[in-house]
């Protein structure tokens, strides 16, 4: 599993032109799920992810977490993320997982998200999605579920 989650001021996401997810401060997560993923990766990344401290508190220092600072969530799913370049130009997208899968677990998070965050907002799966966002920093993290611990 693969997140990418970039701190933000604001962010929405559109599908045909309407705008179905919508927040203010806090992170939006891009997540790239494949079929070796399972509800324990998905449940240490969600965890990784909720405990993550990269708001500033007063001096400035990177020590806040989305609970600190009263942040939202926007998820969004994105199988591009496994996309193999490693030949030709053309990605392959062979180690995305299978999509009824991919989006059951996308579901999973979502509703794990809102177990402990106020204003969870998402995307739609499958979808061809526009998502506008203004980063703050820019602050972008990248967590692989293969490269962390807990």
């Amino acid at each position: 599993m693969k997140f990418v989650i970039q701190r933000v001021l604001s962010a929405n996401v559109k599908v045909d032109l309407n705008m179905i997810g919508k927040i203010e401060k806090g992170f939006v997560v891009f997540i790239g799920i494949c079929d070796e993923d399972t509800i324990e990766i998905a449940d240490k990344m969600f965890s990784k992810l909720f405990n993550l401290r990269i708001f500033e508190d007063i001096k400035g220092k990177t020590n806040l977490s989305l609970q600190d600072v009263d942040g939202s969530l926007l998820l969004i799913s994105q199988f591009t993320l496994y996309a193999n370049c490693k030949k030709g130009n053309r990605p392959s997208f062979i180690n995305a997982g299978e999509p009824e899968f991919a989006n059951k677990l996308y579901e999973y998070i979502i509703s794990k998200a809102k177990e402990q965050v106020k204003n969870v907002q998402t995307g739609q799966f499958g979808a061809d999605m526009k998502v506008e966002l203004i980063n703050d920093g820019p602050f972008t993290i990248i967590l692989d579920s293969k490269e962390i611990r807990s």
